[in-house]
């Protein structure tokens, strides 16, 4: 990875930030994508605590606006000669009760998991290199999500299933939607995507979901049985950036660095749709034919 170009959203902070420490140790130049670039700046300054090699860069991106996406896509395409790598690692959970929207007015998990991510990658598309990687980062959780064209904003409002959140799942089935689109409108563009499950991961994602002690009592143990630390939950990401072997593949969906065989049935006519619904929600003109 010397040398080469690699953008990581949400790098400040669990599994990004583990990508970044581990890119950086094969001297590659990480673009840490973060809302806030304090944070950014803070997480490269402990990342600088144990590994000196490898050029860092922190730049702000706002996945919950369009605005912050396109000015982030401009500052890249003009200071970078190309893209090598983009990781899509950024996500939000927050109780859909809550009814959080991004500043365009977009249900957060649809506008920030999905849209944010469909706008920055079409924007960058045309400046990534040859043999360049799109990581979409999704979950297994998308097997218990829906697509409902009427009701993507969640207006209608969502059936909730015991602990799951409909409008998280929801995300990232879309997730895994826009990947199988994209490594089909790009498979003749020498540029591969890889869908990513990072397994059930100790990070922050789940900051906003208030548990109760008891909750934490009855429940960790048995969880901790199956939590992932943030590294491991970033070693499929990292498989899917760096494995020489995965060239030409493209279109695919990986957990525990192999490829995962999902048990709900993704129809490519619903990736279409949601590709050509999407471009209209983020109000950019189609680039890729």
């Amino acid at each position: 990875m010397v040398g080469q170009v690699v953008i990581v959203t949400g790098a400040n902070s669990g599994i990004g930030k583990e990508i970044v420490k581990e890119l950086a140790k094969r001297k590659a130049i990480v673009i840490l994508a973060c809302r806030n670039l304090q944070t950014a700046q803070n997480a490269i300054s402990d990342i600088r605590t144990q590994i000196s090699i490898g050029k860092l860069v922190p730049m702000e991106l706002n996945l919950a606006s369009f605005s912050s996406i396109r000015k982030f896509a401009k500052e890249v395409i003009q200071n970078f000669e190309m893209v090598d790598v983009l990781i899509n690692n950024a996500g939000v959970y927050v109780p859909f009760k809550e009814h959080a929207l991004t500043d365009d007015g977009f249900e957060i998990h649809f506008g920030v998991n999905h849209l944010g991510h469909f706008l920055l990658t079409n924007l960058l598309l045309e400046h990534l290199g040859r043999r360049s990687r799109v990581i979409i980062v999704t979950s297994k959780l998308f097997e218990s999500g829906i697509i409902d064209f009427s009701n993507l904003n969640g207006e209608k409002g969502l059936v909730v299933k015991g602990r799951m959140n409909p409008a998280y799942c929801n995300s990232k089935l879309a997730n895994a939607y826009f990947g199988i689109e994209l490594a089909k409108r790009t498979k003749n563009r020498a540029i591969d995507v890889y869908m990513v499950c990072p397994g059930f991961t100790y990070t922050g994602l789940f900051r906003n979901v208030k548990r109760s002690w008891f909750h934490y009592i009855i429940f960790s143990p048995i969880a901790l049985l199956f939590l992932r630390t943030a590294n491991q939950g970033a070693q499929t990401v990292l498989h899917c950036a760096v494995e020489p072997s995965l060239s030409k593949e493209t279109g695919n969906i990986y957990r525990d660095c192999k490829l995962y065989v999902s048990k709900k049935e993704l129809n490519p006519d619903v990736a279409l749709r949601l590709w050509d619904v999407s471009v209209k929600l983020t109000g950019m003109a189609e680039s890729v034919k």
